[in-house]
């Protein structure tokens, strides 16, 4: 017996047919077998019929073991270096496509930068600027990104001189962009500073703080680190016998300052701002000594500002 009523209601009436006892002359019995709700069977059907379409489906669309393993390592293979200009300068493929590209020093630089993810590259492939770079740097934003060497440095120097490179990024001292690993390329990209503050930073034209107009006596070592600073944008931290702690880039210096201990001196190839300032009178060191002092640098009570141009030897 269909019945379309609430379970009360279907109940009620079940019991009420199983008290019947007669039908017209005859004694009958009637009995309940079951009771069976029509929505739940079809629920269940529908269930069961989507679990067998999933089925079928996972099976036909995903890919396979060997599918699976060409697509990912796909994504390693770098692509094919290419060549750039009348002077077929090592390029990504896509050098001409991109807005910003990355200059750089050779091949092997290209093909690091390359399995890094970074297409947008073209190599000098020398001290000398080639003539294809040129017209190049002028049409897009360039980086250039050099080996944190006197090589570099040197390059550095050129690319100044003959190009409009619009951002300067370094490998850590010591060290070729070649055999940088990817967090360390990233790292010295997010580093660049601009061109402009990179020549305001240059020690041929120091601007000596009015306050301080005579020459002060250091010690030698504190010279011979400036003189290696000279055009590399770098700080060199000296204990208190001045010695060499660490060198780093000028861009990392505020926040090293805050992780190292037993800093005495700071030299660097840049401009003393008021946060190297404060961060040095926090942490006791005595003497900074950079190209330039900032304008807006208030005097120190605790630390000694100097600049290139103010110091003599001792």
């Amino acid at each position: 017996m269909p019945t379309s009523l609430d379970r009360v209601s279907t109940a009620l009436i079940a019991a009420s047919i199983e008290s019947i006892n007669r039908v017209g002359p005859c004694a009958s019995k009637v009995t309940l077998e079951r009771v069976e709700d029509v929505r739940e069977a079809r629920r269940k059907i529908i269930i069961d019929r989507a679990k067998d379409i999933l089925h079928k489906w996972t099976i036909e669309t995903m890919p396979s073991v060997d599918e699976v393993f060409k697509e990912v390592s796909d994504t390693l293979k770098l692509g094919k270096v290419e060549k750039y200009g009348s002077d077929e300068l090592p390029a990504g493929p896509e050098l001409e496509k991109s807005k910003e590209i990355i200059v750089v020093e050779g091949r092997a630089d290209i093909i690091n930068l390359m399995r890094c993810g970074l297409l947008n590259t073209v190599a000098l492939e020398g001290a000398k600027v080639p003539e294809s770079i040129k017209p190049l740097c002028k049409e897009k934003e360039a980086t250039a990104l050099l080996d944190g060497d006197r090589g570099g440095d040197l390059i550095f120097k050129e690319l100044l001189q003959v190009t409009d490179v619009k951002y300067i990024a370094r490998a850590p001292r010591g060290k070729e962009v070649e055999e940088l690993n990817c967090k360390e390329i990233f790292d010295a990209l997010e580093n660049k500073i601009s061109i402009q503050e990179a020549t305001s930073t240059k020690p041929e034209a120091p601007r000596p703080p009015k306050r301080e107009k005579a020459k002060v006596e250091v010690p030698k070592e504190i010279l011979e680190t400036m003189k290696s600073l000279e055009g590399t944008l770098e700080a060199v931290l000296l204990n208190d016998k001045f010695e060499s702690m660490e060198r780093l880039p000028v861009s990392q210096l505020a926040e090293k300052l805050q992780q190292v201990e037993g800093v005495d001196t700071i030299v660097f190839d840049g401009i003393i701002t008021q946060r190297v300032v404060d961060v040095a009178s926090e942490k006791n060191i005595k003497r900074i000594v950079a190209s330039r002092v900032s304008d807006a640098v208030k005097a120190s009570l605790t630390v000694e500002l100097m600049t290139f141009a103010d110091v003599a030897p001792s």
